[in-house]
């Protein structure tokens, strides 16, 4: 029972690694390249998200998805022990909730690992 509950958590850990990685890498990716096509111009760059009311829905569900996620890490973290949750509240600030989420997750497996299968004598 143990060693399938240690293959399931090894496996979850993995999952939210993998999804951590992709969630860097593939909304970044684009705004690098539209960074590479349009250069530091904000302006434009408001101006494409309020764009369209589609745009600006996916950008409004984004930023509030982003406030709740932060606000998730400090509470689960805070209850859990866990230490410095600045990075994925960082990740989720810098890169966005694709990553701080997969990484927050990641990361409380590695504390949960840590703390509640010890073997104490």
């Amino acid at each position: 029972m143990l060693i399938s509950i240690v293959k399931q958590r090894n496996l979850i850990k993995k999952t939210y690694l993998i999804l951590a990685v992709l969630g860097f890498i593939l909304p970044l990716w684009h705004f690098v390249s539209w960074l590479f096509e349009f250069g530091l111009d904000v302006p434009l760059l408001f101006k494409s998200i309020a764009e369209d009311k589609l745009s600006l829905f996916a950008w409004l569900d984004v930023i509030i998805s982003a406030v709740v996620l932060v606000i998730f890490i400090v509470y689960e973290g805070r209850k859990q022990s866990m230490s410095r949750l600045w990075i994925p509240i960082a990740g989720t600030l810098f890169v966005g909730v694709s990553f701080g989420l997969p990484l927050f997750l990641f990361l409380r497996e590695i504390h949960l690992g840590k703390t509640r299968y010890r073997i104490h004598p």
